[in-house]
């Protein structure tokens, strides 16, 4: 996949703080953050980075943007776990935060989640539901909400959550960024209000691999060293990676359209010269059914139990009902479940054999905030179906980007044996999956943006054109670009290409894009749709209509003389 480097993320620490808070602004999306830091405040911070790397010192993440779940202490910020009433004021930056801002990364707030990170649907919060990156009738997922949100919308460059459940793995694959689960104890979870502590995992959120490893490296790194593990797994068997893919039809139902992605992203896999070996799921799939549904969601009440049980106005119903309902449940069956799950695990390991991962879909299905809010319990249950054993089998995942369906993110997850985490990041990287782009004005080919596409490894698929549905528009803007609208009537045609970009390419790109530039969706000559380029309503303010040109090369000719 497309790496992110100093080149491709160019500017000082105090210009991308300052970029950032634009982007807050311009995207107008209050529900993903908790607290906030000021502005000024971050810009002194940002400024002392900058003067630290002119002096010579090595920054691996120097202006990185950072946001951090608001269940992860930030020296100065309230920590909440999602709920007011809970809230601490800690002295320090749990260790994981404390490792990236060593390196120059730049905290810019605490971020909304699922209240006691107890979801994986990220509505469960009296600071408002968050909404999906590309879709705001659906539900971004949870319960790290607001860090993949913040992230996929370009507000933060790398951004912390944690994963008991999948915490860290749902949100990134509706949201079309990288969700890194690690191996158990690798990032300290110091400072981190626990969900359930045997199984808790801090996670990272990034737009592309290599931003997610080199993150996970420095935090593993951290003064306060990971936790004790057992000896590192064997050295693997020599020979093509080997991928272990469940037949679709073993998975259970799901979403039209996802069955067939899913296996175009084992047959991406095949291509690139993975050996792809069948195994039964079922093990896999009833243990997750474990961590909810028996003994072992009494640690949630051995966290909060206590607080959540004196009640509060600020407690999520939902939320409340599961971790008090966790109080009775009694010792016996605690045991008999760590018995059966130790059965299945064996059971699931042989299954394994030696492939060096187990690829899975993330979610059955991606719901609107409408169906959760009619079914909250049965639509999350349903949404752990492949993540919620990864933990309890102390397996490491990974959550990549796969390509769209109906123009909405798709991803896949990579599981893998304990410490299998760069193996699982160099599978991942083979799935290279593609997404496509219209373009009609400063990144056609030969424009002042192209290279914003080349950059992130994109190529021309089609000169073609739109619909006849649309009008263009001459906006004033530097370098000069056009605007896209469609409407309902009085439309017509406009030059177009059609670009084909890797998926985190694309979010790369699309996590920068400036007002009043967005995303939508442009149905083209043939009466296909894509994602393409269009303009908000309020950048069309003073702007000429140039429709009748044809397009935007056309208008620059007549401009020209």
């Amino acid at each position: 996949m497309a790496e992110t480097t100093a080149e491709t993320t160019a500017g000082t620490a105090l210009e991308r703080a300052r970029r950032a808070y634009a982007r807050i602004t311009e995207t107008g999306r209050g529900e993903i953050w908790i607290d906030l830091r000021p502005q000024a405040e971050v810009e002194a911070e940002a400024a002392a980075v900058d003067a630290r790397v002119a002096g010579g010192e090595h920054l691996p993440l120097a202006g990185r943007t950072l946001a951090v779940k608001g269940n992860i202490d930030v020296a100065g910020l309230p920590t909440t776990a999602g709920c007011p009433s809970y809230a601490y004021l800690p002295d320090a930056d749990a260790p994981a935060v404390a490792a990236l801002r060593a390196a120059g990364a730049i905290v810019l707030g605490t971020t909304n989640l699922d209240q006691f990170a107890t979801g994986l649907v990220g509505t469960r919060s009296p600071y408002g539901a968050v909404r999906a990156a590309a879709d705001p009738a659906r539900i971004s997922g949870g319960s790290s909400s607001g860090s993949a949100v913040a992230v996929a919308l370009g507000l933060a460059d790398l951004a912390l959550g944690t994963d008991t459940a999948g915490s860290g793995r749902v949100p990134a694959a509706f949201n079309g960024i990288v969700g890194l689960k690690p191996t158990r104890g690798l990032i300290p979870t110091g400072g981190v209000v626990p969900a359930c502590r045997s199984l808790d995992c801090v996670s990272v959120f990034a737009r592309t691999i290599p931003e997610a490893q080199r993150a996970l490296a420095l935090m593993t790194d951290s003064p306060a060293g990971p936790a004790p593990r057992p000896a590192r797994r064997p050295a693997r068997r020599p020979g093509p990676w080997r991928v272990a893919v469940p037949a679709t039809a073993d998975l259970g139902e799901l979403a039209p359209g996802w069955a067939e992605a899913f296996e175009d992203a084992a047959g991406g896999l095949a291509s690139a010269g993975v050996e792809i070996r069948p195994i039964d799921p079922a093990p896999f799939l009833e243990a997750a059914t474990l961590l909810y549904q028996g003994a072992f969601v009494a640690e949630r009440y051995t966290a909060v139990g206590a607080f959540v049980e004196k009640g509060g106005p600020d407690l999520d119903p939902t939320v409340a009902s599961i971790i008090t309902a966790a109080r009775d449940l009694p010792a016996h069956r605690l045991f008999a479940d760590r018995e059966r799950l130790a059965e299945l695990r064996a059971r699931a390991m042989s299954l394994l054999g030696d492939c060096d991962a187990l690829l899975l879909p993330v979610t059955p299905r991606h719901p609107t905030l409408a169906q959760v809010a009619a079914d909250p319990v049965g639509v999350n249950g349903d949404l752990g179906r492949f993540t919620n054993f990864v933990n309890l089998f102390d397996m490491c995942a990974l959550a990549v980007p796969a390509g769209q369906v109906d123009g909405l993110p798709y991803g896949v997850m990579l599981a893998g044996r304990a410490h299998a985490d760069d193996d699982l990041a160099a599978v991942a990287r083979l799935l290279r999956p593609a997404a496509r782009l219209a373009v009609v004005g400063a990144h056609l080919s030969g424009q002042p943006l192209n290279h914003e596409l080349t950059a992130r490894g994109g190529r021309l698929v089609a000169t073609t054109g739109t619909a006849a549905r649309y009008r263009l528009h001459a906006l004033s803007t530097d370098p000069p670009k056009p605007g896209l609208v469609r409407v309902a009537e009085g439309g017509a045609a406009v030059e177009c290409e059609v670009w084909e970009l890797p998926a985190d390419g694309l979010g790369d790109l699309l996590a920068a894009l400036p007002r009043p530039m967005t995303l939508g969706r442009v149905e083209l000559a043939d009466g296909t749709d894509v994602p393409g380029f269009l303009c908000a309503p309020e950048g069309l303010r003073g702007a000429a209509d140039i429709t009748a040109y044809g397009g935007w090369r056309a208008y620059l000719r007549s401009v020209r003389g």
